[in-house]
Order: structure tokens, then sequence, then C-alpha cells
């Protein structure tokens, strides 16, 4: 708990700048964010001809890189219209995108989830706790381990949690 409170404190509060200058003038963060979705977009035509299937796994998370893919997937940022679509099924699946640290409980689901992916296979770890079980720790007794110790993984977004922006880059990073 201690750790915790160090974290914010350290951190302090963070949050991201509007994408507007005002109610109908595009800001540079737009301009910026609209020239990443538009390299997204010709990645996801030239390497899957049109759109990219990703199979979100929670292996353990506290739900807030969660919160972050719904806000890419809402109107204010809607990555579906760069070609990037959400399935239930990872035998659809292009990409398998895996937040928190896996516990113990998971790691099973994440192990099948991952055999059932048609080659080739992507996979993204994010957040901070995927990529090192990040405030849950190493020395948890409910933690198997990093997404990393489970399946191979191909990239990771860090953050606690990454913005919408930082899963687009690490998506498009992990395409090329």
């Amino acid at each position: 708990m201690l750790r915790i409170l160090y974290q914010i404190m350290k951190v302090g509060t963070i949050t991201e700048a509007s994408l507007s200058n005002g109610p109908f003038n595009q800001g540079e963060q737009s301009t910026r964010f609209e020239l990443l979705g538009k390299q997204l977009e010709t990645a996801i035509k030239k390497r899957f001809q049109g759109s990219l299937a990703i199979r979100l796994v929670d292996a353990g998370s506290c739900n807030g890189c969660e919160l972050e893919i719904h806000a890419a997937n809402n109107a204010y940022y809607d990555i579906e219209r760069f070609g990037v679509h959400f399935t239930a099924s990872p035998r659809f699946a292009d990409m398998l995108l895996v937040t928190g640290p896996v516990s113990i409980n998971m790691k099973t689901a994440l192990v099948l989830t991952y055999e059932a992916m048609p080659a080739p296979k992507l996979v993204l770890a994010m957040g901070d706790c995927a990529a090192n079980c990040g405030v849950f720790g190493v020395d948890n007794y409910a933690i198997a381990g990093s997404v990393a110790d489970i399946i191979p993984v191909d990239a990771v977004v860090y953050g606690c949690p990454p913005s919408p922006t930082a899963l687009i880059q690490a998506i498009l990073a992990t395409l090329e």
C-alpha cells in the first residue's frame, strides 16, 4: 500500500491536453493524432487488407487500461475509423492485447487464447502491469508473472495506464 501511495505522490496528476483549441478549431494535437491514425490505417491496409481484429484479454488488471481502451473506441478518438476492430473470438483475431499482470487463475485462459489464434500471431502487452507486474509486484502470491513470462510478446506499451494515443502508437509499432 505504501508503494502505491509513493507512486501517486511521485507521479502526480496526469491528464491529456484537449484535442482541440476551441469549439471549431482543430489543435496541433488533433493534427498529430490524425496523422498517426492515417499511418495506422495505411499499415493495416498493407498488412491485413482492410481491418485489424484485436482480441482483448484482461489477465488480472485493475481495469485502468480497459478504460483507456474504451476511450480509444469512443467518438472522441474513434479508433475504428482507422480499421481497428475488437473481436470476441481469438479464432478471428490478428492481435492479442493483454492488460494486467497474469494472475494464477488467468494463466491457463491466456495460454489457450494465444494457442487458439491463427498464425501469424501478434501480442501487445498494455500497461506497466502487463510489462513487469507494476503495482501488483512479482512477489504477490496471486500473480503468475508478466505477460512475457507466460506467452511471447511482440511489443509493450508502458504507462499506468497508457493513453489512447500511446495505444495507437504501440499498435502501429507492432505492425511495422
